[in-house]
């Protein structure tokens, strides 16, 4: 389903395309010329300028800090990295195992990849267009808190252009509080067009911003999210999630490895509630 994607978030062409199901030609070329444009740097810091009515939340950004283009583009470059990597994981055909099956027809995979980590692969079937679902996950990220409970705060720390951002979350301790409070620090990025819309994302680093006390520093990624429209219904949209978290700290890896799918399940649930709301 994926390899195409793989390639062409790398900026490199693939020869097979024609033999890729799954995802439309035109998706596959969305993200080709996506990276095309972010090479333009200028033209991508014009567009950063123009964001006004996608960005809720400009107000605020005149209190962070500038840092250098070239800083910008070497996050830029890191989401990209992270979408190719998770795209990866999610188009090997081998090693997944089932989970979770809900009686909605939310299902849970996971695999273990290289180094022992256990990932885990969403798939539902949401009540939302792609770009309602591209709205709330990523335009309004810094809302999430208000329909998910398991958030306390997110706040963008920095937008890039229109695909990328970074980001600062901190969890209220999750799956019944097993796994406790946690802080993220991480860097979204994102291709969209009209038929499917792709977030990857991966933990970074700040001097600025080091592990806060009374959290655990936790680590998300390489991971993504990816979100199409139902070929019969586009009021429909099919969602997979790879999730793919360090949690850090003591906790056994059997007990994180139990809890995770319900952190995805939590999450798919609110999210659900937050679409029924309108």
């Amino acid at each position: 389903m994926l390899p195409a994607v793989v390639k062409l978030c790398c900026g490199i062409s693939y020869p097979h395309i024609k033999n890729i199901a799954g995802l439309q030609r035109t998706a596959m070329a969305v993200i080709g010329q996506e990276i095309t444009h972010l090479q333009q740097w200028g033209q991508i810091e014009n567009h950063k300028r123009q964001q006004t009515g996608l960005n809720h939340n400009e107000a605020k950004l005149k209190d962070i800090k500038p840092v250098p283009a070239k800083e910008d583009q070497l996050y830029v470059q890191h989401g990209q990295e992270a979408m190719r990597k998770a795209l990866s994981v999610l188009e090997e055909k081998e090693g997944w195992k089932l989970e979770v099956a809900e009686s909605n027809g939310d299902t849970i995979c996971s695999k273990v990849i290289p180094g022992g980590r256990k990932v885990f692969r969403l798939e539902a079937v949401l009540d939302a267009s792609v770009d309602e679902l591209y709205n709330i996950l990523f335009v309004r990220v810094e809302e999430l808190h208000q329909w998910n409970p398991s958030i306390q705060q997110i706040k963008v720390l920095k937008r890039i252009g229109l695909q990328t951002i970074v980001i600062h979350e901190v969890s209220t301790g999750t799956a019944g509080n097993v796994i406790g409070k946690r802080d993220f620090l991480s860097v979204r990025h994102t291709c969209k067009q009209r038929s499917s819309v792709y977030i990857g994302g991966a933990a970074v680093q700040l001097e600025s911003l080091p592990p806060q006390a009374g959290f655990v520093r936790a680590e998300h990624g390489p991971t993504c999210i990816i979100i199409q429209a139902l070929d019969e219904d586009s009021t429909k949209s099919r969602f997979t999630w790879l999730l793919n978290m360090e949690v850090k700290g003591w906790l056994p890896k059997s007990i994180v490895n139990q809890a995770l799918p319900r952190v995805q399940l939590d999450f798919t649930r609110h999210l659900r509630r937050r679409l029924s709301l309108g």
